[in-house]
């Protein structure tokens, strides 16, 4: 029998939600700023359609919390981020976000 995958959305105070974020995307959480958790929304979605589906689409695996909610309760950027991208089936190779060239001045040599 196989075990039920551990949820990173478990509270204290009740049980799992039904569905979890794929297990690989999660394992790590690496630093996500809320500045690029925005960007990844406005590149996947458009700017006015991230706010609106932040606004309004609600989560079952996050508790039954839209995405602005769960960001304001302090769920990590990018758990919300995945779940999102679970949840709109977002391909894998685009839930990192778009290619950009780095700055000028920006990166190891920079002054």
């Amino acid at each position: 029998m196989k075990e039920p995958a551990i949820s990173p959305f478990e509270e204290p105070s009740g049980p799992a939600p039904a569905r979890a974020v794929s297990r690989g995307a999660c394992d790590t959480l690496a630093a996500m700023r809320i500045s690029h958790f925005w960007e990844l929304m406005d590149d996947e979605f458009g700017e006015s359609y991230a706010r609106t589906l932040a606004r309004g689409h609600v989560l079952g695996v996050l508790g039954g919390r839209t995405v602005q909610q769960a960001l304001d309760e302090g769920v990590h950027p990018r758990i919300v981020w995945l779940a999102l991208c679970d949840d709109m089936d977002v391909p894998q190779e685009r839930r990192l976000g778009v290619d950009r060239p780095p700055r000028p001045g920006a990166g190891p040599d920079a002054p």
